[in-house]
């Protein structure tokens, strides 16, 4: 049975398999995606971006269509697949439009008063190593600006999201992109390890995944010199100091904890909430979460459906056991032991610093809530975990909350529901969640040759 094929988490069925790659055929891409970089590059920048803007055309027009692939493939509800196709449509068409204006050189100004700039250029073959979470966002966000900057691409997805790759390719190819300059791979990871990443002509890798996925390329790529973008696990804390509107907040943690079924790596995952408000918010929020279904594969508008794989919801089932077990209490919802996808959506207290619970990314709906003493207890609590992907706060004061943001130990702080993930913002964590950016104007960079010309 091959690697690459679609396994319907509604139902446990394998819908459809992709051939694996052999190794001729993986050397094979790299020598095409190689043979394209210089034609690529030297295209105009507007020619770039044309192509470009029709294929973020073909992510809007085509959204539902994407949408059913990857109910398919990993789960997400349709409405939710609808978004991110065409959110992911959004990406492509922002670096295609800013490409020009975040490309042009920047001029210098030095004290022995010489013409100096530095100019912004591609690098080569860039390799991308994506996830099953999001499978069009997470590509449209490592790709698109590597496509727009003169890259070009070697794109390696989850074995779960073959489908959904392959459409992304056609996508691609449809919209006029030459040939070899986005190569779609269904190689292993061995063939990533022992062909891929050593090659000269491979000149970067990014990936996003789980921190044992990244430390073993982030080896390997470290060994034969070449950068490293990750974007790994997180456990984000959503802090609730004070607020006018606790039903706002509530809302607010649902939908952060409980979107695409909890299976998001900057998902608020521990609530922690000071002494005076966690009695009124851990109640409401348990309320709330037992008021949640699991949706079917017909439940279009669905907040959560199954988790992505039968073994994704073993895990979360041994990892909330596990928390029971050491003392943690149920909030909301039931641990079952159920031998489907489908998890419940539930509500941990009672977490201690102790428990493997506390250090661990819980990838589902389930979510923990912490009592806090006070602001200084709050920021332990979300500072003691090896995680630093994002962060929510939710305070009336404006000062406290600019001193309690500043510091928090994550890459992306949001302050009382403000919008810290759109394309035009970088994207990115520290500690074990990663480095590297994405997004915005820092996600063209990561990959791009900064060269000082001076005279």
């Amino acid at each position: 049975m091959s690697e690459y094929r679609v396994t319907d988490p509604y139902t446990g069925q394998v819908v459809k398999e992709f051939p694996t790659a052999t190794d001729d055929e993986v050397r094979a891409a790299i020598e095409r995606a190689h043979a394209a970089y210089e034609p690529w590059r030297s295209t105009p920048i507007a020619e770039r971006a044309a192509i470009l803007g029709r294929a973020a055309d073909a992510f809007a027009s085509r959204s539902r269509e994407l949408a059913e692939i990857i109910r398919t493939e990993m789960g997400k509800p349709l409405a939710q697949g609808v978004f991110e196709a065409e959110f992911s449509g959004e990406i492509v068409q922002y670096y295609a439009d800013n490409a020009e204006a975040f490309l042009a050189d920047e001029v210098l100004q030095v004290r022995s008063g010489v013409d100096a700039r530095v100019r912004k250029s591609a690098q080569g073959v860039i390799l991308g190593i994506m996830p099953w979470n999001f499978p069009y966002y997470q590509v449209a966000r490592f790709a698109f600006p590597n496509l727009m900057l003169g890259n070009t691409v070697l794109l390696k997805h989850a074995p779960q999201c073959p489908w959904s790759a392959t459409v992304i390719a056609e996508i691609l190819a449809e919209a006029g992109l030459p040939a070899g300059a986005y190569e779609n791979i269904f190689a292993t990871n061995d063939q990533i390890g022992d062909i891929v990443i050593p090659d000269p002509r491979v000149r970067g890798v990014s990936l996003t995944g789980s921190e044992r996925a990244g430390a073993a390329v982030a080896e390997i790529a470290g060994r034969h010199l070449k950068k490293v973008v990750l974007e790994l696990g997180g456990s984000d804390p959503f802090i609730v100091l004070s607020t006018d509107d606790m039903d706002q907040v509530v809302e607010a943690a649902v939908e952060t904890r409980m979107e695409n079924s909890g299976q998001s790596c900057n998902a608020s995952k521990r609530f922690i909430v000071v002494d005076g408000l966690y009695d009124e918010f851990s109640q409401k929020l348990a309320a709330a979460i037992t008021a949640l279904p699991v949706g079917d594969a017909d439940d279009e508008d669905a907040l959560v459906g199954p988790l992505s794989s039968q073994a994704a919801a073993d895990r979360l089932r041994e990892q909330t056991g596990a928390a029971v077990a050491e003392g943690a209490q149920v909030l909301a919802g039931t641990i079952t032991a159920t031998g489907d996808a489908r998890i419940t959506p539930a509500l941990l207290g009672g977490v201690t610093d102790e428990m493997d619970a506390f250090r661990e990314e819980l990838f589902g709906p389930v979510g923990t809530v912490y009592r806090a003493t006070d602001v200084d207890d709050a920021l332990r609590i979300a500072n003691g975990t090896p995680f630093g992907l994002g962060a929510r706060l939710w305070c009336t004061d404006p000062e406290l909350a600019a001193s309690v943001a500043d510091r928090i130990d994550a890459g992306m702080v949001s302050i009382n529901g403000a919008g810290s993930e759109d394309y035009d913002m970088p994207f990115g964590g520290t500690k074990r969640s990663g480095f590297g950016r994405e997004l915005g104007p820092h996600g063209m960079e990561e990959f791009m040759n900064k060269k000082l010309i001076v005279g």
